[in-house]
């Protein structure tokens, strides 16, 4: 039997023991140096930039550097060439950064990949397809370029008989069928594709990772944010702890997405008496739970969590081996995971810390650690967990949507059989 002790003793050692390992040895972890030789090259894609916007904070770390280890890092590769697809009409911030950075910009994708010639000229591409004017549907759903930008790159990869790295900020799309096309494309030209969230690789409180074949039953996540937005973060949040389970990931069999008196009724059936004991121990991980005159009204408990949690949606998610992944978008502000062994019912729990730019900030640190890996990605061709945690998790995103939009109705998803197993050393902020 591991109890909470022991569990916390051997998370740390696990990164102990991966830090003392040689670089060599770990190149999808942190530290590693770029490889001798010439400076490698980016393409920088991006929809919009404003203060605060995901291609404002990529880029000024690509250019300028990040904080890291208690000193500042200066940029591991060159942004040789920048796409930006919108300009606002007040605030923009594509124009200014352009020139403190000296960067040259470029009116097609192409261009930007070739630098204006007729071959790919660039040893990585990074693509910021995030916040700017693009249509929404009936579903809620908002339509960023990812995909599109993504046949794009390889068109020009086919062209040029070659291939290299590509970073993709958040979900690949809206729709299942372009998501699984994005990941078929990169292993048929067989070059490193990285997606996902900032939650996974930032700070947790306290510092642990899931060890690897641990016996899981079930997953919670309480968070914040919109539906085809937030949620993302939220599940990537439960996913990475859930992927290192006993027998690796499997794929999902439906989601139910339910809000109001639906989502209480749900939650007080029998079969998710486990869930409601995850719920609250991530409710107590929180840093912004609702509070009372300076403190929380009553102690933390399911029944005051159903009480002051005004307008939660919560998905009910159940994966093809019986494992679940419940999570609830609610008004608090950080991102708190909850998962239960099955062999002793033990529950282990952390806080993935997303400090937001408040009172005037700018930083967003939790930025550093993704900006990192994607310069490892370029300098030596490695991702630090494999590219279908973020293929599932955009799945459960579009489930999440179409099961409201469908008025809670269980939507079944047969075709999101992805199966892989993630048993890589620990990727999250440690510094």
């Amino acid at each position: 039997m591991l109890r909470r002790r022991q569990f916390l003793s051997q998370s740390a050692a696990l990164a102990a023991t991966t830090a003392a390992i040689p670089s060599a040895l770990t190149s999808s972890s942190f530290g590693a140096s770029p490889a001798d030789g010439p400076r490698k090259k980016i393409a920088f894609l991006g929809t919009v930039v404003f203060r605060h916007s995901h291609a404002q904070h990529f880029l000024d770390r690509h250019c300028m550097g990040y904080t890291w280890g208690g000193r500042w890092q200066a940029p591991r590769f060159d942004v040789a060439s920048v796409y930006i697809e919108q300009q606002q009409k007040e605030g923009d911030l594509s124009q200014q950064r352009i020139d403190k950075y000296k960067l040259k910009q470029y009116s097609t994708i192409a261009d930007a990949l070739t630098l204006g010639t007729s071959k790919l000229a660039v040893d990585g591409v990074v693509m910021i397809g995030e916040h700017g004017d693009y249509p929404t549907n009936e579903k809620g759903q908002r339509r960023y370029p990812r995909y599109d930008w993504f046949k794009q790159i390889v068109k020009v990869f086919e062209q040029s008989g070659r291939s290299v790295p590509v970073f993709n900020d958040k979900h690949l799309s809206t729709v299942w069928s372009e998501c699984v096309e994005m990941v078929e494309d990169s292993k048929r030209l067989k070059f490193p594709f990285l997606a996902g969230s900032s939650l996974p690789v930032t700070w947790r409180f306290p510092s642990i990772d899931m060890p690897v074949d641990t016996p899981l039953k079930e997953s919670v996540c309480v968070c914040y944010g919109g539906v085809d937005s937030y949620d993302f973060h939220g599940l990537e949040t439960a996913q990475c702890m859930s992927e290192r389970r006993r027998g690796g990931e499997v794929g999902i069999s439906s989601v139910t997405a339910l809000k109001g008196d639906a989502l209480w009724a749900e939650m007080e059936k029998t079969s998710h008496g486990d869930t409601r004991k995850l719920f609250v121990a991530a409710m107590t991980r929180s840093h912004n739970l609702p509070v009372d005159g300076g403190f929380p009204s009553d102690p933390v408990t399911y029944e005051w969590g159903k009480k002051v949690m005004n307008g939660t949606i919560a998905y009910f998610i159940e994966h093809r081996d019986g494992f679940k992944t419940t999570m609830f978008l609610c008004p608090i502000q950080d991102f708190n995971y909850a998962g239960m062994r099955s062999d002793n019912g033990e529950i282990i729990s952390c806080q993935m810390y997303l400090p937001m730019p408040t009172h005037g900030s700018t930083t967003a640190d939790f930025f550093n650690p993704l900006a990192r890996h994607i310069e490892t990605l370029v300098d030596e061709g490695k991702t630090p967990y494999p590219v279908e945690r973020t293929l599932l998790t955009s799945g459960m995103v579009i489930g999440g949507v179409e099961s409201l939009f469908r008025k809670g109705d269980r939507y079944e998803t047969p075709e999101m059989k992805v199966t892989y197993k993630n048993d890589n050393p620990p990727s999250f902020w440690r510094e």
